[in-house]
């Protein structure tokens, strides 16, 4: 049992937050809600944030049916500390998932009693999916129907082989795919197409009360597996790009099939899609050492400069939301849920969130960020990363720089940048602000007590 006590769910009425403009029939049925989240995916690899190679028609469709962030970060620069934050609205740290969870049978994940959005919906009276990867727990109770969701399908750990389903990593060689906590085998079958078929046949259940999906699609995470279509229009491309490429392209073209089935049964007015990548692209030996587009961006996935954690999101729902804007308010992906929950007129329950709603930043440009500053953390102990960010400045501890690990000094411990000064982080500026340093170390440590106050 989860120690925390929801709160009285709203009736259709919304609450007092100002939100009839969301939806202009005060009796409308509740939203319908969809967050896809993709991995590995680099900050400006869609065709609306810039990239001039690739083949997005889903993201730029999204993105012209809603609203697209510029400066949306992820909870944590790694998979499974940034799921938590998602799936809590929590600091990962203080979610009980500062870096990646096992992923191997047996091991425990996420704290039980950690209070997921799925849990919250379910609750409100929604019915809850996952399909995908999961990377927050491999036992019981710490896999997806143990935290609060009806139906599952999809990889428990980080990363799958897309046709044999084996986890794809390294030894001992296993299986890992899943459906309601039972092992199931498709050998052959693509995961790609897998998914959309379980993605379509919960919407199709579900199309007559509220639904919360959550596909979590493990693309453009490696293995880089993208179809023959994709392989053959990329081939031009230099490598790693063509293979990053082809795997982001049949990734969209997915996507745009669960969209499409939307569209179909008649339920893309009312249906809230969030989509975002979990952090920035990897670097990683097992993805040919990059491939993804961090534009001006420092370093990438599993660091704390921007390519890490600034990543692509696109929120939209043509029946409460504007639609074809832009918003460039600092929000994290620890705001999705007490954001949706307000959307949805769900309340929120009687525990800490790090996470603020986006609801007035969605209404309005010229709204500020519900955040003064936010910390990110990745990993325990004295070396372990931070960053604290305060309007423009941004102090990382322990920085590391994935793409240049050799870029960094003993001196650079302490990491100063402006962001409107240089959006690149290129030069530690902290011996030229003492002041800034001292006030930003300052605010660390509260966040910090604040986490040792929760026990982590």
């Amino acid at each position: 049992m989860h120690r925390y006590t929801l709160a009285t769910v709203a009736c259709c009425l919304f609450s007092s937050f100002g939100l009839a403009w969301l939806n202009p029939a005060c009796g409308a049925e509740r939203p319908n809600i969809v967050v896809i989240y993709t991995d590995d995916q680099g900050t400006l690899d869609a065709n609306c944030y810039g990239s001039k190679d690739l083949v997005t028609p889903t993201f730029d469709r999204l993105a012209a049916t809603g609203i697209r962030f510029t400066q949306m970060y992820s909870p944590s620069a790694i998979c499974s500390a940034s799921r938590a934050g998602l799936m809590t609205g929590r600091f990962p740290a203080r979610a009980g998932v500062p870096s990646n969870v096992s992923s191997a049978l047996g091991q425990p994940g996420m704290p039980t009693e950690e209070l997921t959005i799925a849990e919250l919906m379910r609750t409100a009276g929604y019915r809850t999916g996952h399909v995908g990867k999961w990377h927050l727990g491999y036992t019981p109770d710490t896999m997806p129907n143990g935290q609060g969701f009806q139906s599952s399908f999809g990889h428990m750990g980080g990363c799958i082989d897309n046709y044999s389903h084996f986890f794809y990593w390294n030894g001992p060689n296993r299986h890992d795919l899943w459906r309601d906590g039972k092992e199931i085998w498709m050998d052959g079958a693509y995961f790609g197409d897998a998914m959309v078929d379980e993605c379509k046949r919960f919407i199709s259940a579900s199309q007559d009360g509220p639904f919360f999906l959550y596909w979590a699609i493990n693309w453009p995470h490696y293995p880089l597996q993208g179809t023959a279509k994709w392989r053959e229009r990329y081939a031009s491309l230099p490598s790693p790009r063509r293979m990053y490429a082809a795997f982001v392209s049949s990734m969209d073209e997915r996507i745009g099939q669960v969209v499409d089935h939307l569209e179909q049964l008649g339920l893309r007015e009312n249906t809230i899609i969030v989509l975002q990548s979990d952090h920035g692209h990897s670097v990683e030996e097992r993805t040919f050492f990059g491939g993804g587009n961090p534009g001006p961006y420092r370093g990438a996935k599993g660091c704390l400069f921007e390519a890490g954690i600034r990543v692509p999101s696109i929120v939209s729902w043509p029946g409460g939301l504007p639609q074809g804007v832009v918003r460039g308010q600092l929000a994290v992906g620890c705001d999705w849920f007490p954001t949706l929950a307000e959307l949805a007129s769900v309340n929120l329950p009687q525990v800490h969130l790090d996470g603020r709603s986006l609801a007035t930043v969605l209404k309005s440009a010229d709204a500020p960020s519900p955040h003064d500053s936010f910390y990110w953390q990745l990993g325990r102990g004295p070396r372990a990363q931070w960053v604290v960010r305060r309007g423009d400045w941004k102090l990382l501890g322990n920085p590391t720089d994935s793409r240049a690990p050799k870029s960094l000094g003993e001196a650079d411990r302490l990491f100063l940048a402006n962001l409107a000064m240089d959006e690149t982080e290129a030069r530690n500026l902290a011996a030229d602000h003492p002041e800034t340093v001292q006030e930003l170390q300052e605010l660390q440590r509260k966040y910090a007590a604040s986490l040792a106050a929760d026990g982590r």
